[in-house]
């Protein structure tokens, strides 16, 4: 696929679509907890906010146990558990690394737009190998809402100067998928979370990969792409019949 001028633009979710970094997230946040005389958070528990901004994340979590502390503490103490946790490196999808290498190639314009801090996402990217490939990079620290609002991925299109119409999202979950949606974007959407494949925010999606990472193909998204195919609808995110999923 060669990129030419009016060509698609493909803009990436960061953690749990192109990183294995959840299990991160996830520890960072019971530390956090623990540190504030909350013990036993579980991954269930985190589950629920995967796809939500790690600000709004907080903001629950506070209000949830009548955590004291003020968010912007409880988000700066975050982080630093988090990028504590990250310099260790962080494992890249394999089949994601071959699509943004392939894509990088073809002259296509990437970004990542990401619900975590600016400071995460480029440790994440740097200690990935990605660092040089995704020069365009929005945080939900620098719009006015996370996702499912459209804020970061409209503000990806803009730094990039392609049309909404003419850009392709990678999600893994629903918030991500319902904010491509709301941005006129189409999605690609590679579920992590298994409960989540029947989310209806999967419907919008043009192309699913209902097995999550297990499933998911570079030269399918490709193909995909370069023949700029229309919403598959509802009936894209069907449950495989061994019930496999992603990872996670």
């Amino acid at each position: 696929m060669i990129h030419a001028p009016g060509g698609p633009a493909v803009l990436f979710d960061l953690d749990g679509t192109l990183v294995d970094s959840e299990p991160l997230y996830f520890e960072a946040g019971r530390r956090l907890l623990a540190a504030h005389g909350v013990p036993g958070f579980t991954w269930e528990e985190h589950a629920r906010f995967i796809g939500i901004g790690t600000r709004e994340t907080l903001e629950t979590l506070r209000r949830e146990h009548g955590l004291a502390a003020p968010v912007e503490e409880l988000l700066a103490e975050k982080n630093r558990h988090y990028l504590d946790l990250a310099a260790d490196g962080t494992e890249v999808f394999p089949e994601m690394r071959k699509l943004v290498e392939r894509l990088h190639a073809a002259e296509v314009p990437l970004a990542v737009a990401s619900g975590s801090s600016r400071a995460a996402i480029d440790k994440v990217l740097a200690a990935g190998g990605l660092d040089g490939l995704f020069p365009v990079r929005v945080s939900a620290e620098e719009v006015r809402a996370g996702k499912p609002e459209p804020d970061v991925f409209l503000e990806a299109a803009r730094r990039l100067g392609v049309p909404p119409e003419r850009c392709v999202v990678l999600e893994d979950a629903p918030p991500g998928a319902e904010a491509a949606r709301r941005a006129g974007m189409r999605c690609v959407a590679v579920p992590y979370v298994h409960g989540t494949v029947s989310d209806p925010a999967f419907a919008s999606a043009g192309l699913c990969f209902p097995g999550g990472q297990r499933e998911f193909d570079a030269q399918r998204v490709l193909d995909w792409i370069a023949e700029q195919l229309p919403s598959a609808g509802r009936g894209a995110c069907a449950e495989p019949e061994d019930g496999r999923t992603g990872d996670g």
